[in-house]
């Protein structure tokens, strides 16, 4: 199979764009059933029960396992020479599935091994580094989330730490090409809910491999920690509210319901000062029962201070609370994101200029398709796609 930088290519066309765009929106919401040899990711923190696959260069992690996927319309099948999608028999697209990376194989001088400390999502290496939350198993816990579960499961290690991280980094980069790594943390009672630590993990794997660093935290009591996590070296940040209905939010993950959503922007707006517009992300989950125009409305109102809401449809995590929501419909999904698009493109913070994280990566969202579709239609000369259900 190729490698991760012999796959990832830019959308050729608009209407490629589209046509990818629209069938990553339908894979996230039927998942996909696998009829080959696929690495895959069972359970755990995000990006969960993903399979992990290339479609024509746009990089896709899709539901693979979950019981809904039964029904799923759309198969991967090994073909002559490579792979391809296909929808009730009818094949859609050509596909790549991801090695299994060769890091994977490697230990630490202590036995641990690598793929504990630090997992690749396609061409992007990604751990938390505390693999604890002050929230997790009381009444705080944030709905959605698995991060106890790879801990419950054997497959992680409580705490990284900083040299491991580094040491995997580098290998990851070497041996299965790598372009960036992400950092995230559960929170910790401390006033900076652990972005120090993180920050320091981000220092130690940025010094060895070289490669940019995204860092995620909930907001800290004291915003100057930005400062410091800043400094520290990391690229990017990602500090992210879930959802911009205060009623969902109460719901879902309490603790973010008592920071509150204009503490979210507080502290986006400082961080965009030391990060830079495009390189402050905040994650947007669609598919809990939140009000569409609100959504819309908050993703608006975060692009114009310079933050990216990476939206994304729900990936409920085996093991969650959520385990048994099925994600939202592909025309629900498709209707956010071509509203929220457009505007991305318009103020200029497309995901090809984040350096890392999640909305470097793109692989679990439709915006990037739907923005390089809206630049490319732009380039062209051509009228923009229109928007769904304005």
């Amino acid at each position: 199979m190729p490698t991760a930088d012999e796959v990832r290519s830019p959308i050729p066309s608009a209407e490629d764009g589209e046509r990818i765009a629209g069938l990553i929106v339908e894979l996230q919401a039927k998942g996909l059933k696998i009829n080959t040899e696929f690495e895959r990711r069972p359970g755990g923190a995000g990006p969960s029960d993903a399979g992990m696959i290339w479609i024509e260069g746009t990089p896709l992690t899709v539901p693979v396992d979950a019981d809904f996927v039964a029904n799923t319309p759309f198969t991967l099948e090994a073909e002559d020479v490579g792979f391809g999608i296909y929808n009730d028999g009818t094949r859609v697209a050509s596909a790549a599935p991801s090695n299994r990376p060769t890091y994977y194989d490697m230990t630490t001088a202590d036995g641990t091994p690598y793929w504990h400390i630090a997992l690749m999502h396609l061409d992007s290496l990604a751990s938390t580094v505390l693999q604890t939350c002050a929230y997790w198993g009381n009444d705080d816990q944030c709905k959605f989330c698995g991060i106890g579960v790879s801990l419950d499961s054997g497959s992680t290690i409580k705490v990284k730490r900083p040299e491991h991280l580094a040491e995997v980094a580098v290998a990851a980069k070497q041996y299965d090409g790598a372009l960036d790594v992400t950092l995230t943390t559960g929170s910790t009672y401390g006033r900076d809910r652990g972005a120090l630590y993180v920050g320091k993990c981000a220092k130690a794997v940025k010094d060895a491999s070289g490669l940019p660093v995204e860092i995620q935290f909930e907001p800290p009591e004291d915003l100057s920690v930005i400062d410091k996590v800043h400094d520290m070296g990391a690229d990017s940040l990602g500090i992210h509210v879930e959802t911009f209905d205060p009623a969902v939010l109460e719901r879902i993950a309490p603790p973010k319901a008592r920071t509150g959503i204009e503490r979210y922007f507080e502290a986006w707006e400082h961080a965009v000062k030391r990060f830079g517009e495009g390189q402050v992300t905040t994650y947007v989950i669609l598919g809990m029962g939140e009000d569409p125009e609100l959504t819309i409305a908050g993703c608006k109102r975060a692009i114009d201070i310079g933050v990216y809401p990476f939206i994304v449809p729900l990936r409920p995590v085996p093991g969650s609370l959520m385990a048994d929501v099925t994600p939202p419909t592909s025309e629900y999904t498709d209707r956010i994101a071509r509203q929220v698009a457009p505007y991305l493109v318009e103020r200029g913070l497309t995901a090809d200029k984040v350096l890392a994280g999640c909305a470097r990566c793109q692989a679990c969202s439709p915006l990037g398709a739907i923005e390089q579709s809206l630049q490319l239609s732009s380039a062209s000369g051509r009228k923009l796609i229109p928007v769904s259900g304005a």
